[in-house]
């Protein structure tokens, strides 16, 4: 909805929220359907009612609770009947520098914030592990703006009594939380703060009259921030760019202009303005965002283009550059069949108005951002969270060269006319073994970003996913695949229940980028193997259709399974019997 989208107007989104619900809900679309505690240390209404819009205009249809005003800790810590009733997938600590104000140091007391930051922390991690513990959800926590004042003046940010300095100290022992425990996220209010204004952020008379942690105005990008995280967590990140090049990544035309006369470097205030776009470009490629190229240009003026001497990026940084006469929208689609993901996945950044309105109308899904001057390129896609971070695994940042060598296994297939000899070609071999720590957190992504060779579609938490791996009666497979090209990394993962002598597949995911290589069979041989190790003599699994995975709707068919029954929605349960089981993969090799 483009009255969601940044940069948006705090005060319609205020006035007109209802009208805007309405819209959303009656568009038509699939929803995921989640549930969201929210534990405030102020008055959260308004900031649950943004973060509503915000989460159905990402596809996430939510149901809140909220707690009365400033029940937060005892909620959190001793539970209570409608938050243990409600089971929220998320819980969401909402509190403000006021809620750490009864910890801040006196003037003079020695040794006083070291002190007192051991308090604080001790009150909070006393609800986090509380938490945990009871709901095992995910857990987002507001960090801390700066308060309106400062008792001390500029000596407030380095006195060891300073209640700035105490506030710098407290984010940082919230983010070492953060990095050591799983499903555990903070949203960056000292940032948005920061960013909004501190004078403009605080509102005192609304904190005395109706107990609102921040100017009203401020509520709808809290919430935008926040449903960045959500929507992260529960895969609806995006995951490429496709970038125009002509006035996008540089100034000025280069089949006009030539190649020499186009504006990227140092020389200028506008070079400089793309090279930094550039450069911003580049370290997104790092996190795992993959660049691709839709221009309409001469392939080689765009190649030249990007082998600019002062340029930042370069051919290979691109995963497809299409560069050419055909329409925009085509290309797109194009390049998203070629990287077999969906154009759902896409963000398309154009200077040109006419052609984001024309890929916008076009391309399902597609994200458009409205770009007007250079110097606010990054800025647009940068607050519109279309990339939110929530997991940085080593697949993440070495996705770029997955798929460059997916295009070069392309480039082996057409030189075989037989599929078999090409498989054998590629030289596979592949690590099938249970959940390993190292790679729990790239799982947990797997489990949420996965929706076409996904069997069930269920979501899990890292706390979900290390409490499967630790439970006996769980089998747990992850499953990597290399070949001569690289490794793919995890590209796999199944979980199985263990009842008796059967097993119930819960989850069976497998990434699209190594379909048809025979990994699937190579998981299942491996599964069956674990499964006749411990005494199981049956496996049971389940296909549960969506709007996206009716590629798998067959699959346990394809394996053996016989169906058990299907309903009138489409969901089927399947059987095998594992006694004479034969081994079905025939192209990998599988680590000892």
């Amino acid at each position: 909805m483009k009255e969601l989208e940044y940069p948006f107007d705090p005060a319609l989104l205020l006035s007109q929220r209802k009208r805007l619900r309405r819209e959303l809900t009656a568009d038509g679309k699939k929803r995921i359907k989640k549930k969201i505690a929210i534990l405030g240390g102020s008055t959260t209404n308004t900031f649950v009612k943004m973060f509503d819009l915000f989460l159905l205009d990402e596809g996430i249809e939510c149901e809140f609770l909220e707690s009365e005003y400033d029940r937060w800790w005892q909620d959190a810590v001793f539970g209570s009947e409608d938050l243990n009733a409600f089971a929220p997938d998320i819980v969401y600590i909402f509190t403000s520098w006021r809620n750490l104000e009864r910890f801040f140091p006196q003037t003079g007391e020695k040794d006083g914030a070291a002190k007192h930051a051991d308090e604080c922390l001790a009150y909070f991690t006393k609800a986090w592990d509380a938490l945990r513990e009871r709901c095992h959800c995910v857990i987002i926590q507001n960090n801390t703006e700066l308060p309106p004042y400062r008792l001390l003046g500029n000596r407030d940010c380095w006195d060891e009594n300073g209640s700035t300095l105490f506030i710098g100290k407290m984010n940082l022992l919230f983010a070492q939380y953060a990095q050591t425990h799983g499903s555990f996220y903070i949203n960056d209010l000292a940032y948005q703060a920061a960013a909004y204004g501190l004078e403009a952020w605080h509102d005192l008379q609304a904190w005395y009259m109706y107990k609102l942690a921040m100017k009203l105005e401020a509520y709808p990008s809290v919430a935008a921030n926040a449903a960045h995280i959500v929507k992260s967590v529960f895969g609806k990140n995006k995951k490429a760019i496709a970038l125009d090049l002509d006035n996008t990544l540089w100034g000025g035309v280069v089949g006009d202009d030539g190649v020499e006369g186009i504006q990227i470097g140092r020389e200028t205030a506008a070079s400089e303005c793309f090279e930094e776009f550039q450069k911003y470009l580049k370290k997104l490629s790092k996190t795992g965002v993959m660049l691709t190229v839709a221009s309409k240009n001469d392939r080689q003026n765009a190649i030249d283009g990007l082998n600019h001497p002062e340029g930042v990026l370069r051919p290979d940084d691109f995963i497809v550059i299409k560069a050419n006469w055909d329409p925009k929208d085509r290309n797109i689609a194009d390049t998203a069949h070629e990287m077999n993901i969906g154009t759902d996945a896409f963000v398309f950044v154009d200077d040109n108005p006419t052609e984001r309105a024309l890929v916008s109308r076009s391309v399902n899904g597609i994200s458009v951002p409205e770009l007007t001057t250079p110097e606010t390129y990054i800025q647009t896609i940068d607050r519109s969270g279309f990339f939110e971070a929530t997991e940085v695994t080593a697949d993440d940042a070495g996705r770029n060269d997955m798929y460059k060598a997916n295009a070069q296994r392309a480039q082996r297939q057409t030189e075989f006319t037989d599929y078999g000899e090409y498989l054998i070609s590629l030289k596979m071999t592949a690590e099938i073994k249970p959940f390993n720590i190292i790679y729990i957190p790239r799982i947990t992504q797997l489990t949420n970003k996965s929706n076409q060779f996904n069997l069930t579609t269920r979501r899990y938490t890292q706390q979900e996913i290390e409490q499967c791996s630790a439970d006996k009666d769980t089998l747990t497979l992850y499953g990597k695949l290399t070949d001569i090209f690289g490794d793919n990394g995890v590209v796999a993962v199944v979980i199985a229940k263990k009842s008796g002598t059967n097993a119930d597949i819960e989850l069976w995911l497998m990434s699209c980028r190594v379909l048809k290589k025979d990994m699937e069979y190579a998981m299942l041989d491996t599964l069956v193997a674990h499964c006749i190790r411990q005494n199981v003599k049956t496996l049971t699994g389940y296909y549960c259709p969506t709007a996206k995975n009716a590629m798998v709707k067959e699959l346990y068919c394809d394996f053996g399974f016989t169906k058990v029954s299907e309903d009138a929605s489409g969901n089927t349960v399947w059987r095998l019997e594992l006694d004479g089981y034969t081994k079905k993969n025939r192209y990998i090799t599988v680590e000892d």
